[in-house]
């Protein structure tokens, strides 16, 4: 027994430093933000604030760390294995693939050092997207307004509100926050200010007032840190790629046929940091002349400031962006006659041109093998600029926005004025309530009577039965807004209950011949030459959450257009994906007006000023045109349950909803066993 005792002693010792080392690595490991993020949405429906608090902080922390890790041990991996040109061309492929090799495995050791294992890193698209919109902050200004800490709240309101200004009552309620006890205007910060375009402002904010001193301090920061921000951007373009086009089962590249299509889209990504770091938040179009704007800034404060060195040096490197611009050689013939000689550009802003033209080959020559047109968009301005322009674009001394072209056009002066309205409601039975003009608008109508009450009861006894939460939403049982439960059925599922017994197949019948009803009221009164199609149908429902409703500040579902991408500072609509772009009508038929709040809301482009507001009952239904002419809302239900059959149509055939035409043959194998009285041999697993 003595003789085993160091042994046993031993062994334990090791046992207890194996142990220690697993404790020391897992307290190491970064949790996964988007499991700390759904933890963090759990405890706000079970009214856990203090939970929330906790588990949205970590997320955006953890968030923060990984994409720190990520950028600084690629960066370190590149420096350690660079790739180097080789003299003799038979060596150079494979010492090219071992170098790529040796930093994948340098990349993947650094970050599981870092952060743990990257397998438990991968986030979904919706979550990396609810990121982006920075949704996490809505919830923490929520909580920290249930915690009574009103400086925590108002600094997460402002952040969230930075990249979602078309939340109307969100911006309402910051004016509100600015009268009460306790907050101070320094309280209004942005947590997520990206510190280039921050310190940009400041510059242009000192500029204006005079001091040019503090003025140039700024811009040479901002300088600084766009540059940084560059680096990380193109190194963050080198992950995972998605390859849209050729997600089929008949895709089967080559090695080099893979690598090329892969190097096109790190390079494309790469290409587009151009935009994103021109691009403030909550915008979609990016500041025009956005970074020769900095040297043009430049160039006069330094003359301001008695330093032509510095003014002759900016003035140079502003037309490296913009050869020949007029008033920038006046200003530069003037700088060298005080000097009496000349200066260089600065090395950074002919660096950075050099490689961004030199990729823009790369791209037109990758889009030329794969037999597309690779044109890219002018970054810089129209006049003067050294690239193809597929934009026109107008300059200012500040903020400069874009000028449309007939390839983007600004929908709110679209061909919407030429389209008629006034044609026959088909149905004896439906009134016409308000026009274009009673809403204040354009292609917009109100109609009552559509369906009768008894059929808006079974419809909505149907939604009961058949609807699902976050149902057209990839399952998010909260969509548009936390506070509210959202659910919703297409027609094809409706029937497919209905053949299983799980509901009366007469609803499902009558949820289908109510869409189909007003489809042809929507094609009738607006006198559309050509047969209007269903893009998407869906019986929806919104549930105010107990509990969650005091001091909202959010719209049940914020203010959009159906088939452009709102951009409410510029008062513009995009009509680029992922917008549905193909969508042409849209109607929303009301099943209900028994609940409080969720009036239906049309605004301006600047997605504020309302122009007309529909509080919705049973059988009125409201419907307009899809594009940027109508931008609409949903008003917060804060009591009670709001219904209605939600409808997209398309003129174009081609973008027919697929679940539509599948229900068209349901219903039409129905009605051959209505006429025929056979019984209906369909096997809802086979057909539906």
């Amino acid at each position: 027994m003595d003789a085993n005792a160091p042994v046993s002693t031993a062994t334990a010792a090791i046992a207890l430093l194996l142990h220690a080392c697993l404790l020391w690595r897992a307290s190491r490991a970064l949790q996964p933000y988007d499991l700390l993020y759904q933890s963090g949405v759990e405890a706000f429906y079970s009214s856990d604030y203090s939970g929330v608090v906790r588990y949205m902080e970590e997320a955006l922390s953890s968030y923060s760390q990984l994409r720190r890790t990520k950028v600084r041990c690629a960066l370190r991996c590149e420096e350690q294995h660079p790739v180097e040109e080789e003299e003799e061309e038979s060596a150079s492929e494979l010492r090219f693939f071992y170098t790529l090799l040796r930093r994948a495995s340098c990349l993947g050791e650094c970050v599981e050092r870092s952060v743990g294992a990257q397998s438990v890193h991968r986030v979904s698209e919706d979550v990396t997207q609810d990121f982006h919109r920075r949704i996490p902050y809505n919830f923490l200004q929520l909580a920290y307004r249930k915690l009574k800490q009103p400086d925590k709240a108002v600094a997460a309101a402002h952040t969230y509100f930075q990249a979602n200004p078309e939340h109307v009552e969100m911006g309402e309620h910051l004016e509100q926050y600015k009268l009460l006890e306790g907050v101070k205007e320094e309280d209004f910060i942005d947590r997520e200010a990206r510190q280039h375009q921050k310190a940009f402002t400041m510059g242009v904010k000192h500029y204006d007032s005079g001091d040019y001193e503090k003025a140039i301090e700024h811009f040479e920061e901002a300088l600084l840190e766009y540059f940084n921000a560059d680096v990380e951007c193109r190194v963050l373009c080198e992950g995972p790629q998605k390859f849209a086009d050729n997600e089929h089962l008949h895709y089967r590249p080559s090695l080099y046929e893979l690598i090329s299509d892969h190097l096109m889209q790190v390079l494309h990504c790469k290409h587009e940091c151009v935009r994103d770091l021109a691009t403030r938040p909550g915008r979609l179009s990016p500041m025009e002349n956005y970074l020769p704007l900095h040297y043009d800034y430049l160039q006069f404060a330094y003359f301001k400031a008695n330093k032509v060195s510095e003014a002759l040096e900016c003035a140079q490197s502003y037309l490296l962006f913009h050869k020949g611009e007029e008033f920038m050689m006046e200003n530069m013939e003037h700088y060298r006659e005080v000097l009496g000689h000349d200066m260089k550009p600065r090395q950074e802003a002919d660096w950075y041109l050099r490689r961004h033209l030199q990729e823009l080959q790369l791209l037109q020559l990758g889009s030329e093998n794969l037999g597309m047109e690779y044109t890219e968009g002018n970054y810089w301005s129209s006049s003067g600029g050294r690239e193809d322009v597929n934009r026109l674009l107008t300059s200012t001394n500040g903020w400069m926005e874009y000028v449309p072209t007939s390839e983007k056009k600004n929908l709110s002066t679209d061909t919407v004025k030429e389209l008629r309205e006034g044609g026959p409601l088909l149905y004896s039975n439906v009134q016409l309530v308000q026009k274009s003009e009673d809403l204040n608008g354009s292609q917009r109508v109100l109609l009552d009577n559509v369906i009768s009450e008894d059929e808006c009861t079974e419809l909505k006894d149907l939604a009961h039965s058949v609807t699902m939460a976050g149902d057209g939403y990839r399952g998010k049982m909260s969509p548009h807004t936390p506070n509210e439960k959202f659910e919703g059925a297409t027609v094809l599922k409706t029937l497919q209950y209905g053949y299983e017994g799980r509901i009366p197949l007469r609803s499902a019948r009558l949820f289908y011949d109510v869409s189909e009803k007003a489809r042809r009221i929507i094609e009738s009164y607006f006198m559309l030459n050509t047969t209007l199609h269903f893009s998407y149908t869906h019986l929806v429902c919104r549930t105010a959450i107990q509990g969650q409703q005091e001091h909202r500040n959010d719209l049940s579902h914020p203010i959009h257009a159906d088939n452009c991408l709102l951009d409410p500072e510029a008062n513009e609509c995009w009509k680029e994906p992922p917008a549905y772009t193909y969508r042409d009508y849209s109607a929303l038929l009301y099943l209900n007006g028994d609940f409080d709040g969720g009036e239906f809301i049309f605004t301006e482009m600047d997605a504020k000023t309302v122009t007309a507001s529909i509080k919705p009952k049973c059988g009125r239904m409201v419907g307009f045109s899809s594009g940027g002419e109508n931008p609409h809302g949903v008003r917060a239900v804060t009591n009670g349950q709001r219904c209605a059959v939600a409808l997209w149509f398309t003129l174009d055939p081609l973008f027919r909803e697929l679940e539509r035409l599948q229900a068209d043959e349901v219903i039409q194998s129905l009605d051959s066993q209505n006429s025929w009285d056979q019984e209906l041999n369909i096997n809802p697993k086979d057909e539906l």
